[in-house]
């Protein structure tokens, strides 16, 4: 659960960060160094992320809206099935 917590946080700041990278006005080199430094990080998690993603696409949700528990819950029923 912890990993799954992690990731989904890892996944939910991308997403801030690609988001403010798009808004007009300025260079952002500060989110483009945090953006790359998270994108590092996703890559210990390739399972968790892809879950995550998958669970995402399941319950037809954004990542951003997701829980950790959700994710699980989802991963169960999926496994179940």
């Amino acid at each position: 659960m912890q990993t799954v917590d992690e990731t989904l946080s890892l996944l939910q700041r991308q997403v801030e960060l690609e988001t403010a990278m798009r808004q007009p006005g300025g260079i952002r080199i500060t989110e483009e160094q945090q953006l790359h430094h998270l994108r590092q990080q996703l890559k210990q998690f390739p399972e968790a992320v892809q879950a995550v993603m998958q669970a995402s696409h399941a319950l037809r949700r954004p990542v951003t809206d997701l829980t950790a528990t959700e994710v699980e819950r989802w991963a169960n029923s999926a496994a179940v099935a």
